[in-house]
C-alpha cells in the first residue's frame, strides 16, 4: 500500500482511538483560536500533499514533493509578520498557509492547487513550476532544493539594514522587517548554506545589522542519506555572531513559542539567530520515492508513529481548544474541499506554447523618478582635480572609475561589493577613491566568497536597491555561478515578473594579461553566461564605449530591472597605445554623463566593403591593429564592434555587413561554445557572404611567454582575412 494511504489511515484510527504518541504538554502563547487555525492550517497541507499525488497519477498534476511532517512550520509562521521576507524550502506549504491566514483575501487552497495543476491562472508562477511563493505574502518562490537562496536570504537581511541608512526610492520591505530562511538538514551541508551561514557570522562579529531568522528543519535524512546524530547541533550550536534556538517542530505550542523568541531577538537585536527544528519526513522524498528501499520498514512506521497531525490532536485536546471528533471533522471536511476544489483547478487553462512560457523571462520595466544626472556643484565637490583631466584621453580603468562615480552621485539607491573593491579600489584599481567618496555602506568590503558576494546582491535588491557587486575574475564566477543561473535570472520566470533582483554584475576577464596568473586570471569562456536566458552581456572594448555601456546597463537594472553582466577586458584597462609606443590610440576622454549607449547598438568603423570584421573586446583592439596592413593590401575593410554579445545583436549585425563582400569573426574565445558558433550561423541563415572565423583553441591559458598562443593575434587576423578574401599581401 502507498505509504501515504496508510499515514491517512493511521492517523484517522488513531484519532478516533485516542492513541496518541507521547510529548509534552501544551506550552502557553496560543490562545484556543490560534492553535486550531494552525491545526487546520497543518490539516489544509497534509491534505494538499494528498490531493497532488493523486492529480499526478491522473496526468493531472506534475510534481508531488510534498510538506508532510514538517507541518509545524504554520507556527513558525503564526510567529512571525506577513511582511517579513520569507525565503522558504520546500516542504513549507504549511507555512505559506498560516501566513495567509494573516492576510485577508488569500484563497490559498485555489491558488496552490492552481500552481499544482500548472495552470496558466496559477498566481505565483502562471503555471511555469509548482512552487511555493506569493508576492502578496512576501514570499519570493524558489525552485532550489539545495539551499542556494541562503545567500541570497543574507543579502536580503543586509539590505533591511542599509535601507534604514540609505532608503531606496523602489524600497519593498518595512524597517522593522526581518528576513527568514529555510532549508533541509541535508542541505546545511551544501556549500551555499555553509558560505552564507559563515557570511552571516562574519557580518554579524563586526556588529552589523544583519535581522535574518535561519530555520533548519532536521528530518534526519536527505533524500536516502542519514544525516549523522547530533550533526546539526555540533556544527551550528556555537557560531561565532549567531544564536542557536531548538524547537520540536512536531509540537506546535513550542514550535510557536521558540519561534517568536528567535524572531524576537532577530527584530530588537538585528542579528541572525539558527532556529533548529526537529522534524519528520513521510511519504519518502518526492513522487515515486519508496522509503523502504532504503530504510527498514522499522524505521518508516516509527516516523509515520510520529505524524505532526497526531501530536496537534493531542495538545489541543490537553488544552481544551479542539476535541479529537472535532479535529477528525475538520480533517474530512479539508480532504473533502480540496478535492472539490481540485476538480475546478485541473480545468483552468495551461500555457500552450514557446511565446506564453516565455513572457516572463524579461521583467517589466517600472516607473523610476525622472533624473537629470549630478548637477556640477556634487561633481566638482567629488571629482575634485580629476574633472581636469577628464577632457583628455584617458585608459579604460580610468574612464569606467568616473563612470561609477557619475552613476553613484546620480543614483543614491547603487550599492556596490566585492573583495577588496573599498579601501584598496578593487584588484586592478578601477574602483579607486569611490568608498572615500560615497562610504562603506555604499562600497562594501565582502569576505572573499562568490557566492556571498552574488547573494548579497540579488538579496539588495530584493528592496530595492540597484547592486553593483565585483568578481575579481571571470574565472571566480564558477564558484557562484549559479546565483546567477538558478536564483538571479529565474526569479521574474517563477514569479511571473512579480518579483525581481536587478543588477549589473562587473567582471575582470578575458586573456591578453602578460605573464600573469595563467589560466585563473586569463578566462576565456562566456559560454556558462552565453546560455542563461534572460541575462544581458556586454562588453567594452575601449574607455570612451566602457563608460557608455555601463551607463546604459543601469538603466537597464534600475528602469528595466535586467540582470546585466559587465565583462571588463583586463588587458583593456591600461591600454594606452595601438599601434607603436606613445602613439595614444586607444585611448578616449571621458564621454559628458548624459551620453550612452543603448543595448543592441553596435560600433560600426570604417565604410570598407571587401570585408568586414565582426568582433568585441581585445578582438577589436587587434582587429584595428591589423586594418593598415590589410588596406595596403588592397582590401578596404570596417571593423564592427559587437558591444553586446547576449542578446546577440543580430538585426544590428546584419545591417553593420551589408555590402561586405565577406564576413571575418574575430573571437578571443574558445572554439567550442564561443560567440563565434552562434555568428557563424547568424551569417549562414541570412546572407550569402563568405565567412569565416579566428577564434581561441581549446585550451586553458599558460602563464608566461606562451599567454597568447592559443588566443588569436593581430597576424592570424591578417593571414586569415587575406584567405578569406583571395588578396595577397
Amino acid at each position: 500500500m502507498d505509504r501515504a494511504q496508510i499515514v491517512h489511515e493511521n492517523f484517522l484510527s488513531r484519532v478516533a482511538a485516542r492513541d496518541f504518541p507521547a510529548g509534552a504538554a501544551p506550552q502557553m502563547g496560543l490562545s484556543a483560536t490560534e492553535a486550531v487555525s494552525l491545526f487546520r492550517a497543518q490539516v489544509l497541507s497534509r491534505a494538499l500533499d494528498r490531493t497532488s499525488r493523486a492529480m499526478q497519477k491522473a496526468g493531472q498534476g506534475f510534481y508531488t514533493i510534498g510538506s508532510s511532517g514538517h507541518e509545524g512550520m504554520a507556527a513558525v509562521a503564526h510567529a512571525l509578520r506577513p511582511t517579513d521576507i520569507a525565503f522558504l524550502h520546500y516542504r513549507d506549504a504549511a507555512f505559506q498557509i498560516a501566513r495567509a491566514d494573516q492576510v485577508p483575501g488569500q484563497q490559498i487552497a485555489w491558488d496552490m492547487l492552481l500552481s499544482f495543476a500548472c495552470s496558466s491562472e496559477d498566481p505565483t508562477s502562471g503555471g511555469r513550476h509548482k512552487v511555493l511563493g506569493s508576492k502578496a505574502l512576501t514570499i519570493p518562490p524558489q525552485t532550489s532544493t539545495i539551499a542556494s537562496h541562503l545567500p541570497k536570504a543574507v543579502g536580503a537581511a543586509y539590505g533591511l539594514g542599509a535601507a534604514r541608512r540609505h532608503a531606496p526610492e523602489h524600497r519593498e520591505l518595512p524597517e522593522d522587517g526581518i528576513a527568514i530562511c529555510s532549508f533541509g538538514d541535508a542541505s546545511a551541508n551544501h556549500s551555499t548554506a555553509q558560505g552564507a551561514i559563515n557570511s552571516a557570522g562574519w557580518t554579524s562579529v563586526q556588529s552589523v545589522p544583519l535581522p535574518l531568522l535561519f530555520i533548519c528543519e532536521d528530518n534526519g535524512i536527505g533524500i536516502s542519506t542519514k544525516t549523522p546524530k547530533g550533526w546539526i547541533e555540533t556544527s551550528m550550536e556555537y557560531r561565532p555572531g549567531i544564536k542557536y534556538f531548538r524547537a520540536n517542530g512536531l509540537d506546535i505550542y513550542e514550535a510557536h513559542a521558540v519561534a517568536q523568541e528567535a524572531a524576537e531577538y532577530v527584530r530588537t537585536r538585528r542579528k541572525p539567530a539558527f532556529l533548529h527544528l526537529k522534524t519528520v519526513r513521510l511519504y519518502g522524498h518526492a513522487g515515486a520515492d519508496v522509503p523502504t528501499t532504503y530504510l527498514s520498514k522499522a524505521e518508516v512506521e516509527s516516523d509515520e508513529a510520529n505524524d505532526p497531525l497526531l501530536h496537534s490532536v493531542r495538545l489541543l485536546d490537553q488544552a481544551g481548544a479542539l476535541s479529537p471528533e472535532q479535529a477528525l471533522s475538520i480533517y474530512h471536511d479539508t480532504c473533502a474541499r480540496v478535492d472539490r476544489v481540485a476538480a475546478e483547478a485541473v480545468k483552468r487553462p495551461h500555457l500552450s506554447d514557446a511565446k506564453s512560457v516565455m513572457a516572463s523571462l524579461i521583467p517589466p520595466k517600472r516607473d523610476c523618478k525622472p533624473t537629470n544626472g549630478p548637477s556640477d556643484a556634487a561633481r566638482a565637490e567629488v571629482f575634485g582635480g580629476d574633472m581636469r583631466a577628464m577632457a583628455d584621453p584617458q585608459p579604460m580603468s580610468r574612464i569606467i572609475n568616473w563612470a561609477l562615480t557619475d552613476l553613484m552621485l546620480e543614483h543614491g539607491e547603487i550599492v556596490m561589493m566585492g573583495e577588496d573593491v573599498g579601501r584598496k579600489g578593487g584588484v586592478y584599481g578601477v574602483t579607486q577613491k569611490l568608498q572615500a567618496r560615497f562610504g562603506p555602506d555604499r562600497m562594501i568590503d565582502t569576505l572573499l566568497d562568490e557566492q556571498s558576494i552574488l547573494g548579497l546582491a540579488i538579496g539588495m535588491a530584493h528592496n530595492g536597491f540597484i547592486p553593483i557587486p565585483e568578481i575579481q575574475f571571470l574565472a571566480y564566477l564558477h564558484n557562484a555561478e549559479d546565483q546567477i543561473r538558478g536564483e538571479a535570472a529565474t526569479l521574474p520566470f517563477f514569479s511571473d515578473g512579480q518579483f525581481t533582483n536587478p543588477m549589473v554584475l562587473r567582471i575582470a576577464g578575458l586573456g591578453y594579461q602578460k605573464g600573469f596568473g595563467g589560466h585563473f586570471h586569463n578566462d576565456n569562456s562566456l559560454a556558462v553566461l552565453r546560455d542563461i536566458p534572460g541575462v544581458i552581456i556586454a562588453c567594452p572594448s575601449t574607455g570612451a564605449d566602457a563608460a557608455m555601456m555601463l551607463r546604459e546597463s543601469v538603466r537597464l537594472a534600475r528602469e528595466e530591472q535586467r540582470v546585466v553582466v559587465f565583462l571588463e577586458p583586463i588587458a583593456l584597462y591600461p591600454m594606452r597605445d595601438l599601434h607603436r609606443a606613445q602613439d595614444a590610440g586607444w585611448m578616449t576622454t571621458y564621454p559628458s554623463p548624459d551620453q550612452r549607449i543603448g543595448l543592441g547598438e553596435v560600433g560600426v568603423h570604417g565604410d570598407g566593403t571587401d570585408l568586414a570584421i565582426v568582433t568585441y573586446g581585445n578582438g577589436h583592439y587587434l582587429s584595428k591593429q591589423a586594418l593598415p596592413e590589410l588596406e595596403a593590401a588592397g582590401q578596404s575593410t570596417r571593423v564592427i564592434d559587437m558591444r553586446w554579445l547576449s542578446p546577440l545583436p543580430a538585426e544590428a549585425l546584419l545591417e553593420a555587413t551589408k555590402g561586405c563582400k565577406h564576413v571575418l569573426i574575430v573571437d578571443e574565445c574558445r572554439r567550442t561554445g564561443s560567440q563565434s558558433e552562434a555568428l557563424m550561423t547568424l551569417f549562414a541563415e541570412h546572407s550569402n557572404q563568405p565567412t569565416a572565423r579566428v577564434v581561441a583553441e581549446d585550451c586553458f591559458i599558460a602563464t608566461g611567454p606562451a599567454y597568447a598562443a592559443p588566443l588569436p593575434s593581430k597576424d592570424g587576423i591578417i593571414a586569415s582575412a587575406l584567405a578569406l578574401t583571395g588578396a595577397r599581401s
